[in-house]
């Protein structure tokens, strides 16, 4: 959080919007003449003492660069937003009151599959996609088919690709006993409370209240880490999202968009709306688009009827195409990725696209994840096991990704439809409060009565 470690990011962020390549040329020398250091490509470095003029440059270049503007046609403006967005998707809300296409059992399933692709992604978490395979092929378990497990595995592949540290005691296929706690399913938890807390009319204002009365800090990361002191600090919102913030087009804001999705069954566009508000405390453009685009794909996947399932998720996939604005870097990313995920019948060669066109990004970037998170539910065709691992097998934010995809593959099938190998159980943990060992038919009920209320009724 420091702004000598946020500069490198900041430069890199420069270069990825397009912003005047010799003006900020000219503060990147600067700051390599003073010594300074470009952006790690993942966490780890240990910290270091650092002098107090370099700490003072690094602020002062960090206002530099944010006064330089990008030239892309990325707005982070709602309405902006929805007039370059192709749109095309009118409402057909499904009422949670009628059973429409069996609703309840396909919100259950939305709950169940997120927990299922965040579970199955946990311990490979910042493992690269070559450790992943080795892992995998090693226990006997590739193409993936089921959890991780360390039974098995060589010691000297153990050795050269560890496990999370922090998952692997709860999140391998020998010791999963629930579902544990994750920032993947912590910020449904927190999205489902500001619906509750506020109702469907909450503004930004009321997110950022949300976190600070609910949100540990040391829960959050990255962008929402910034956004967190920026509010301590007396920044207001969208300012939160903005101020010194290098993270702002990373994939923390899309890990907490589902529930906007499932509280707006068929209705993209508001689905869409209601993630824009929480997004932009933390998030602009490609940021605010990756949020808004898989609300989008929520909402419509509950409502689509399933009985071709690859048509479904074309669907579903664009209906978060129609809230995105078409000249966009996502938009162009993901529309590639679905064209990739059709014409291949190897997934590993449209992951091998991916990386080609994607892989100089960050890799809890949300342009790439959004490209990946699209790529494999088009290509597994509604079968939730190849979906999920297809977007874990990747290497990226393994977690996120996996419980995206799983979230969307598991409302479209419902409850009664997932595999039951990939039920990681019925109960949640965390440290929330008021939600430790909730039961996922609970949180499907609540996310039901968050909505808007039977046809022809607005609830507040």
């Amino acid at each position: 959080m420091q702004p000598e470690d946020l500069v490198g990011h900041e430069l890199r962020q420069a270069a990825e919007d397009g912003r005047d390549p010799g003006r900020v040329a000219r503060i990147a020398a600067r700051w390599h003449a003073a010594g300074g250091h470009d952006a790690p490509p993942r966490a780890g470095a240990s910290p270091r003492p650092v002098a107090p003029e370099l700490r003072a440059l690094a602020g002062e270049l960090l206002d530099e660069l944010a006064a330089v503007p990008s030239p892309l046609p990325e707005p982070s403006g709602l309405e902006e937003i929805r007039a370059s967005a192709p749109g095309g998707f009118d409402a057909d809300p499904a009422d949670p009151h009628a059973g429409h296409h069996g609703l309840d059992d396909r919100m259950l399933g939305a709950w169940l599959g997120r927990a299922a692709g965040c579970v199955l992604g946990k311990p490979v978490e910042k493992i690269p996609r070559e450790g992943i395979r080795e892992i995998a092929e090693a226990t006997g378990n590739w193409p993936i088919r089921g959890w991780f497990t360390a039974v098995g595995l060589p010691p000297e592949v153990a050795a050269r690709w560890p496990w999370n540290r922090r998952s692997a005691a709860n999140s391998l296929a020998e010791n999963i006993a629930g579902v544990p706690e994750d920032d993947d399913l912590n910020f449904p938890l927190i999205a489902l409370s500001v619906l509750e807390r506020f109702g469907r009319g909450f503004t930004t204002a009321d997110v950022a209240t949300t976190w600070l009365d609910e949100l540990p800090a040391g829960r959050v990361f990255t962008a929402e880490r910034v956004a967190y002191r920026n509010l301590l600090a007396g920044i207001e919102p969208p300012g939160t999202a903005t101020w010194r913030n290098p993270f702002r087009e990373w994939i923390g804001a899309l890990i907490r968009a589902d529930v906007y999705g499932w509280a707006n069954p068929g209705d993209p566009w508001t689905a869409a709306a209601h993630a824009w508000r929480d997004a932009r405390l933390s998030h602009t453009a490609n940021g605010l688009y990756g949020a808004m685009m898989v609300a989008a794909m929520c909402a419509r996947s509950l409502a689509v009827p399933a009985g071709d399932p690859a048509r479904a998720v074309r669907d579903v996939v664009d209906a978060g195409l129609s809230v995105v604005p078409t000249g966009s870097r996502l938009a162009r990313a993901v529309r590639e990725a679905v064209a990739d995920a059709e014409a291949e019948s190897d997934f590993e060669r449209v992951v091998d696209r991916l990386y080609a066109r994607h892989g100089g990004l960050h890799w809890v970037h949300t342009v790439n994840n959004a490209a990946l998170v699209a790529a494999a539910l088009v290509h597994g065709r509604g079968d939730f096991g190849a979906s999920v691992a297809g977007a874990v097998a990747a290497g990226w934010d393994t977690d996120s990704a996996g419980a995206t995809v799983g979230s969307i593959a598991g409302g479209l099938l419902g409850a009664a439809r997932l595999p039951d190998q990939w039920i990681a159980g019925d109960r949640l943990s965390t440290t929330l409060r008021g939600f430790d060992g909730v039961g996922f038919d609970e949180l499907a009920r609540r996310t039901l009565a968050a909505g808007p209320g039977p046809k022809g009724t607005t609830r507040v």
